[in-house]
C-alpha cells in the first residue's frame, strides 16, 4: 500500500526518474512532470499528497508554480534546485515551500524529507482537542482550517502549526528555535531564520497591516509572541 502520492517536477529527465525509483521503492506512488505547465494540470487534475519542484523549470518556472499553487492549496511542496545561497533558500520558503534541498542530493535523504514533510503536515497537533479559539481567530485542527471573524485564511501546513502553538498559549514568548520545533520537529536541521520566512507569510495573511502587526509580534533579541487582543502591547 502507497504511503502516499509524490507529483516530482523537474526538467532533467534522469534526476526525475531516479527520484521516482527512490520514492517507489519507499512505498510512494510517484508521478512526473518535466514543464510548469503540465505540473500544475496534474495538481489540480489530481492532487498529490506532496511535491517535490525543481525551481529550474520550462514553460513556468518553479517559483511561478509554487505561487500559484499557493494561491489555491495547502499541498506540501519541497523544493530541488541548485540554488545555494541562504537568500535563495529564504526566497523559497517565503512563497509557502515547507522544505528545500539543494542539488547535488543525496536520493536517500531526499525520501526522507518527504517522509518528514508528510508525517509533519498529516500527524494531529493536539490528539485531545479539535478546536483552538484566540480572540477573533477560530483553528479547527481535525479540519486543518483557520477562521479570522469568520473569514476562511488558507495556511499552509507550517503556516497552520505555528499559528496553533502561537494561538495556544497567547501572550507566551517563544524562541525561534522552540518555533522550529513546534513546526518541523526536533531533527529539522534547516535555517533559524526560516521562522523569520514563515512568520512573514503569516502577518501577510492575517494582519491588517503586517507592516505594523498587531498579532503576531516581534520581542526583540527573543523571538515572537501571540496577541489575542490584536493590539500594540
Amino acid at each position: 500500500m502507497a504511503q502516499g502520492t509524490v507529483l516530482v517536477v523537474d526538467d532533467d529527465t534522469k534526476t526525475a526518474a531516479t527520484i521516482r525509483l527512490y520514492l517507489e521503492n519507499a512505498g510512494f506512488s510517484v508521478t512526473l512532470a518535466y514543464d510548469g505547465r503540465s505540473a500544475l494540470e496534474r495538481a489540480v487534475a489530481s492532487p498529490p499528497d506532496l511535491i517535490v519542484l525543481d525551481l529550474m523549470l520550462p514553460l513556468m518556472s518553479g517559483t511561478d508554480l509554487c505561487s500559484r499553487l499557493r494561491a489555491e492549496s495547502e499541498v506540501p511542496i519541497i523544493m530541488l534546485t541548485a540554488r545555494t545561497t541562504e537568500q535563495d533558500k529564504l526566497q523559497g520558503l517565503e512563497l509557502g515551500a515547507d522544505d528545500y534541498i539543494t542539488k547535488p542530493f543525496s536520493p536517500r535523504e531526499l525520501v526522507a524529507r518527504v517522509q518528514t514533510v508528510l508525517r509533519r503536515t498529516t500527524s494531529r497537533l493536539n490528539t485531545r482537542q479539535t478546536r483552538v479559539q484566540s480572540g477573533d481567530l477560530t483553528l479547527d485542527l481535525s479540519l486543518h482550517q483557520a477562521w479570522i471573524r469568520g473569514n476562511p485564511v488558507s495556511l499552509t501546513p507550517s503556516e497552520f502549526k505555528l499559528l496553533t502553538a502561537f494561538a495556544s498559549a497567547p501572550g507566551r514568548v517563544f524562541s525561534r528555535q522552540e518555533l522550529v520545533e513546534k513546526a518541523f520537529g526536533y531533527n529539522y536541521e534547516g535555517l533559524d531564520r526560516t521562522i523569520d520566512a514563515h512568520i512573514m507569510n503569516l502577518r501577510k495573511k492575517i494582519e491588517a497591516d503586517r507592516l505594523r502587526p498587531s498579532r503576531i509580534l516581534t520581542v526583540y533579541g527573543v523571538g515572537y509572541k501571540f496577541s489575542d487582543e490584536g493590539d500594540d502591547a
